[in-house]
């Protein structure tokens, strides 16, 4: 095991960390003297604490998480791949580089889309502030992010391979995170993700929640019709704010909710239905809803489920 969290220091990511560092302060000290006085402020150094520290948090789970997968993909590697795929060949880093970002892109709208990952995932959506410290704010749960590798190894790419791929996304992800950086030039908007695109992704208004889920590649949200400029400056956070800068309530508050929901539950259906729902599910004979603690609703009030299909169905 040690020598595993050793390795985990030649990771991207971690290379990175001093660099994160350094540009969230310089960030900070341009959002603080800047010339552009919005009434939103665009940090707080509690929320900076609670992100930076939750991205401590999340390193440390991502590492023993990664030590138990990378296991158990190479005996699928070893045993099951028809082919092993060279680690020195252009051709394998470029399949290995789309079929990361392929993956992903599906993985980020299972994320929105199934409230026992969405319970997760909301942890990166907690902010109400949106800067270079909310790259850091991951969750630890990282069970599912971890699992959604499987078909690369049976292809045969090496899965450490997959994994300092997916590193290398999340520092991209850095340059992402931030409001000192308005529109790019139109051909780089069109292809790449950007801070503007990444801020829709972010915000909790109608038009822009579920939206804008590429990684590193905007032209997946293109192609499978989940792209959405950004026409004004979204509002930051969950649809119900938790207003709390404590790094474990962040973390579970939302699992909370869910195991809440399902004990009060009076049948089989509606049980599965808060775990494997979409987030904000609810039975349709119950109009006041479940905990719902970060809740996704539309803009009519009524959970984003019922936007995308009938209120109280499953969507399938």
């Amino acid at each position: 095991m040690l020598d595993k969290v050793i390795d985990r220091l030649h990771d991207p990511a971690v290379y990175a960390l001093p660099a994160m560092a350094l540009l969230i302060a310089i960030e900070m000290l341009a959002i603080k003297f800047g010339d552009d006085h919005d009434e939103r402020p665009g940090y707080d150094l509690r929320d900076h604490r609670a992100s930076i520290l939750t991205g401590f948090g999340a390193l440390f789970s991502s590492t023993m998480l990664r030590t138990v997968a990378l296991a158990l993909y190479l005996l699928v590697y070893e045993y099951v791949a028809p082919w092993h795929l060279s680690s020195t060949s252009w051709t394998t880093w470029v399949f290995l580089f789309f079929g990361v970002e392929f993956l992903l892109y599906w993985y980020h709208r299972a994320a929105h889309g199934i409230r026992l990952i969405w319970a997760g995932h909301q942890v990166h959506h907690s902010s109400q502030y949106f800067n270079l410290s909310t790259a850091l704010r991951r969750k630890w749960a990282q069970w599912f992010e971890k699992m959604i590798w499987l078909p690369l190894p049976l292809l045969g790419v090496h899965p450490a391979l997959v994994f300092t791929m997916h590193s290398a996304h999340l520092v991209y992800g850095l340059f992402a995170h931030t409001e000192k950086i308005g529109k790019l030039p139109r051909w780089f908007e069109y292809v790449f993700v950007t801070p503007s695109h990444h801020r829709v992704h972010h915000g909790n208004d109608p038009e822009y929640l579920d939206k804008n889920f590429g990684s590193i590649l905007i032209l997946w949200d293109r192609i499978f019709g989940t792209f959405q400029p950004e026409v004004q400056r979204p509002t930051y956070g969950l649809t119900k704010q938790i207003e709390t800068f404590s790094i474990w309530k962040i973390q579970v508050h939302e699992f909370g909710n869910m195991f809440r929901d399902v004990r009060g539950a009076s049948t089989l259906r509606h049980k599965l239905g808060y775990v494997f729902g979409p987030p904000g599910w609810k039975p349709a004979e119950d109009g006041a809803g479940g905990a719902g603690g970060s809740e996704k609703r539309d803009g009519s009030g009524r959970p984003a489920a019922a936007a995308a299909g009938q209120p109280g169905e499953l969507l399938t």
